[in-house]
C-alpha cells in the first residue's frame, strides 16, 4: 500500500488554522470509538515550561517501569516528536497510518478538524492501540477550549507558568489568559499550581474552590551547586539548564508525589534517576557547530526571553544574538527583555512560517536598545551564523533564539553534538 506522507496529510488540514473548541474533537473521537476515555492522563497547562515538565514526567514514570504515552507541541524537527511512548517518537509509518485511518473517518459534510486537532486525535489513537499505562498530555494553546480538553478525570492537572502570550486568541490581559488555562481544571481532580503572578492567583484559586479541587501551590526546588537540587526530601542532578528548571522539576516532583498517593508504584530513586535522564531538545541548549560552542532557545515570549537572559548573564560574557520571530509576537518586549548594550545582533526570517520582517525587527531593535554594538540582517540563520562565528572573540557567546521554529530549522538542518547540560 502506497501511504501518504505525513506532512501532506496534515498539511491538507493548515488552512482550517486556529480555531478553538472542543465540539470537532469530540465529533472526532466519538468516530474512532473515543480512545481518550481509556488512557489516565496527567494534563499540563501554563505559557512556560509545559515541555521540560512533560518531559520530567515521562522520564520518572518510564524509570519507574511504566508505559509511558507523551504528547506535545510544536516539534522541532519532524511531527513524530509530538507523539512518544517512554520517550521514543512514533514510527513515521505507524503515523502515516493512523492519520489516514482518522481522515478517512472524518465526514467533510461537517465542521472539518484543524490540524492540531488532527494529530491530537493521532495521539489518542496510538496510545490506545499500544495501551500506554499513562500519559502525559499538553495542552496545545490556552486550555478551556483546547483540542487536549476532553478528559474528564485526569489523574492530575498542572499549571506551570503564567504569562501574556496568544493574546489574540484568549483574550487580552493574564486575567483573561489564566482563566482560559485553568478551564482544564477538573471536579475534584488534583491541581498542581507553578509559579504565577500576583494578580492571576484569585483567578486559579476561584476556580479551584468552584470544582473542589486538592490542590498545591509548588515552590521552587534549591540550587546546591554543580547541577544540583533539591526539593523537600529529594536530592537529584539537573540535567536541564536556567532557573526555570527548579521551578519546573519541583512541580514534576509534587505531581509524581501525588500519583504516589494514588497507588502509582514510584520510588525516590525513580525520581531521581528520571529527572537525570530527562532530555529536552532546544531549550538553553548548548551545542557544537562547526566546533564552536553555540547556546540555542525559542525564547519566543518576553517571560522565556527574561529567563533566558537571566541565564546567559550568568556566563559574564556578551552576547552575538541571532534570531528570528514570528510576526504575531510581541517583538518590543522580546527585544527588552533579551538586548543589552554592547550586544550584537543578527536578525534573519523564519523559514516556512509568518515571519517577522527582519529588516522591521532591526529597527526596532535599534530604538529599544541603541548601544548595540552591531545590528544586522541576512537571509538565512546559516548565513547570519556563518559571520558571527567569524566575527566572535574569546569574550562573546553565539545564542540563536527567538522562535522555537527558528531553532527547529537549524536542527533540522545541520549535523551538531548535542550536549545536553553542558556548561560554556
Amino acid at each position: 500500500m502506497v501511504l501518504m506522507s505525513i506532512s501532506s496529510i496534515l498539511q491538507s488540514f493548515q488552512r482550517f488554522g486556529v480555531h478553538l473548541g472542543l465540539e470537532r474533537s469530540k465529533t472526532l473521537l466519538n468516530q474512532l470509538n473515543n480512545p481518550h476515555q481509556h488512557i489516565p492522563i496527567i494534563h499540563v497547562g501554563g505559557t512556560n515550561g509545559k515541555g521540560s515538565v512533560c518531559a520530567y514526567l515521562s522520564s520518572i514514570l518510564t524509570e519507574a517501569g511504566y508505559k509511558v504515552g507523551r504528547y506535545t507541541s510544536p516539534h522541532l524537527i519532524d511531527w513524530t516528536e509530538r507523539i512518544c511512548i517512554n520517550n521514543q517518537p512514533i514510527p513515521k509509518f505507524r503515523l502515516e497510518t493512523i492519520l489516514i485511518h482518522i481522515k478517512n473517518s472524518i465526514n467533510f459534510n461537517q465542521d472539518t478538524p484543524t490540524q492540531f486537532e488532527l494529530i491530537t486525535a493521532a495521539a489518542w489513537l496510538y496510545f490506545y492501540q499500544e495501551k500506554v499505562d499513562i500519559a502525559v498530555i499538553e495542552v496545545g494553546l490556552g486550555g478551556r477550549l483546547d483540542a487536549t480538553n476532553v478528559c474528564d478525570h485526569p489523574l492530575a492537572t498542572v499549571i506551570t507558568s503564567i504569562s501574556r502570550e496568544h493574546w489574540q486568541h484568549l483574550g487580552p490581559t493574564v486575567k483573561d489568559i489564566a482563566g482560559e488555562k485553568a478551564g482544564i481544571f477538573k471536579s475534584q481532580c488534583p491541581v498542581i499550581m507553578g509559579q504565577v503572578p500576583d494578580e492571576v492567583k484569585p483567578v486559579f484559586q476561584s476556580r479551584i474552590a468552584a470544582l473542589n479541587c486538592p490542590h498545591v501551590w509548588t515552590q521552587p526546588g534549591n540550587d546546591i551547586n554543580n547541577n544540583r537540587a533539591v526539593y523537600q526530601d529529594i536530592e537529584y542532578e539537573l540535567p536541564l539548564l536556567g532557573e526555570m528548571q527548579l521551578n519546573n522539576s519541583a512541580l514534576a516532583i509534587e505531581t509524581i508525589k501525588i500519583l504516589q498517593k494514588q497507588g502509582w508504584n514510584i520510588t525516590n530513586e525513580h525520581i531521581r534517576q528520571g529527572i537525570k535522564n530527562t532530555q529536552w531538545l532546544g531549550r538553553v541548549q548548548w551545542i557544537k557547530w562547526q566546533n564552536h560552542s553555540l547556546l540555542i532557545d525559542g525564547a519566543h515570549n518576553p517571560a522565556a526571553a527574561k529567563m533566558l537572559r537571566h541565564y546567559v548573564d550568568s556566563l559574564g560574557k556578551s552576547i552575538i544574538w541571532v534570531m528570528g520571530m514570528l510576526s504575531t509576537k510581541e517583538h518590543d518586549k522580546i527585544f527588552q527583555a533579551l538586548l543589552k548594550e554592547n550586544d550584537s545582533l543578527y536578525l534573519v526570517p523564519v523559514p516556512d512560517h509568518s515571519t517577522a520582517n527582519p529588516h522591521d525587527l532591526a529597527e526596532l531593535a535599534r530604538q529599544i536598545c541603541p548601544h548595540l554594538t552591531h545590528i544586522k540582517t541576512q537571509k538565512t540563520v546559516f548565513i547570519a551564523l556563518t559571520e558571527a562565528v567569524q566575527n566572535q572573540f574569546p569574550d562573546q557567546v553565539i545564542v540563536i533564539a527567538g522562535s522555537l521554529y527558528l531553532v527547529g530549522h537549524f536542527l533540522a538542518n545541520i549535523q551538531c553534538d548535542i550536549n545536553q547540560g553542558q556548561k560554556y
